[in-house]
């Protein structure tokens, strides 16, 4: 191994991945993504698609789960800033509600994987930010699912963002510390938080 460093996150399931960066003053060169070196610590997922999404600051995106279908995740930003979020919904799990974050950037380069049974968000930082993640199955239709990204059970920390909860998970009266106005597609200001979204 050697080029990438592999950290356990506090939540089994979470990694926090670092490739090796090779540069010099002409630019730099990393190996994104090399099997044999995932499978060395560890890691034998095999992915089946690559996405790629550009948003600008203030988005949040989430947090979503795959309800049939779950997905493991290897994210990363090639853009900007964001900070990325992992929510354990593994019903049996001794973490379960518990969230986990990490900024991801341009400049440090780091990866997340985000093994199945997992919701996930995140929050660009940044003017604008593209990410990137390859994931374990494919996208179906009509799987998708969401909990609130403000639910207080869960009691995400988002960095730079202020405003008061109000009993939704509606953007209105959130900033960013500049007062960038907090972005949230329709959908994803209509979820429910997990005791409510979740029964066992």
């Amino acid at each position: 191994m050697g080029q990438i460093k592999v950290t356990k996150c506090d939540i089994e399931g979470l990694y926090i991945i670092e490739p090796a960066v090779h540069g010099d003053s002409r630019g730099y060169f990393i190996e994104t993504y090399n099997q044999r070196d995932m499978a060395e610590a560890g890691l034998n997922m095999v992915f089946v698609q690559d996405n790629q999404s550009m948003s600008v600051k203030g988005v949040l995106r989430g947090l979503h789960f795959q309800k049939e279908f779950p997905q493991g995740k290897l994210v990363r930003v090639i853009k900007g800033r964001v900070f990325d979020v992992a929510v354990d919904l593994r019903k049996d799990s001794k973490t379960y509600g518990k969230w986990f974050g990490v900024e991801l950037t341009e400049e440090n380069k780091k990866q997340f994987y985000i093994s199945e049974g997992f919701a996930h968000g995140f929050l660009v930082l940044s003017e604008t930010a593209e990410f990137c993640y390859k994931v374990t199955d494919f996208y179906h239709p009509g799987d998708e699912g969401g909990l609130a990204w403000n639910d207080p059970e869960i009691g995400i920390q988002w960095p730079e963002l202020v405003g008061e909860y109000n009993g939704s998970c509606s953007a209105e009266g959130y900033t960013l510390y500049d007062g960038t106005p907090l972005n949230l597609s329709d959908k994803d200001q209509k979820w429910l938080g997990i005791g409510e979204t979740f029964s066992f």
